[in-house]
């Protein structure tokens, strides 16, 4: 636990606001829950959780759980994880954030084999978040999922920021390119954040972070310029040649 609280603690000095979690993400959400309150952070973070069931009843109690495990009386957004149960979730959702309980819902995934029933339901369903996956070598989103989002002025998570760590295999023992400096990164993590946060839709990356190091490196994504248009070209071009 000590290193997950200096972690946090690290986290929001450094300005991070949101955390994202699930319940089906082992203790998570409990271990969350302590941490913050042992810091007494609540009032500081954007807390995203999901709900991953199969009908209404469990989703009402994996729900209730969650409040309980995160120690809060509002959670700040709950995802429809991976599009489970859908319409019964988002029903629910929807009547959580009148009573304001929640104060954002949306549906979340990261397989390109749901991406058309994704786009299906953020057609048709008033949604305020989006999560999915998105890399430097892996940009299937963008065709058609995130100019979706821009258009209907959805706020985008960006979950496998680094690729499943594909990204971190096929630059091992390489260093960051000299032109890494031009946008002010010092890392392959930062390289990695910076192309996905440059992205016309302005999302929010969330990698894991289970060290204060981690913290250091990550957040310093967020310093400095970012990759413009013909940037971004180059960083695909080089990655694609690995």
């Amino acid at each position: 636990m000590a290193p997950l609280r200096a972690t946090i603690a690290r986290f929001v000095e450094l300005g991070g606001k949101l955390i994202d979690t699930a319940p089906t993400y082992g203790r998570a959400e409990e271990v969350l829950g302590q941490l913050i309150a042992e810091l007494k952070l609540r009032d500081r973070l954007f807390l995203a959780t999901k709900v991953s069931v199969d009908d209404r009843a469990q989703g009402l109690a994996q729900i209730e759980a969650s409040f309980r495990k995160l120690r809060t009386d509002r959670i700040d957004l709950i995802a429809v994880h991976n599009l489970r149960d859908v319409d019964d979730e988002l029903a629910i959702l929807r009547d959580l954030k009148a009573k304001g309980r929640i104060r954002a819902l949306g549906i979340t995934t990261s397989f390109d084999g749901q991406y058309d029933a994704f786009e299906a339901v953020m057609r048709r369903e008033p949604l305020d978040v989006i999560q999915v996956d998105y890399a430097l070598d892996n940009r299937n989103a963008a065709a058609r999922i995130l100019p979706l989002a821009q258009e209907k002025g959805l706020t985008v998570m960006i979950n496998l920021p680094f690729g499943r760590d594909r990204l971190f295999s096929a630059t091992r023992d390489k260093p960051p390119p000299d032109w890494a400096a031009e946008i002010g990164a010092t890392s392959w993590a930062q390289i990695f954040l910076k192309y996905v946060l440059s992205h016309p839709c302005r999302p929010i990356a969330i990698p894991g972070m289970a060290q204060p190091r981690y913290v250091d490196d990550n957040l310093g994504a967020a310093r400095g310029i970012l990759p413009d248009a013909a940037m971004r070209t180059r960083m695909e071009r080089y990655i694609d040649a690995l």
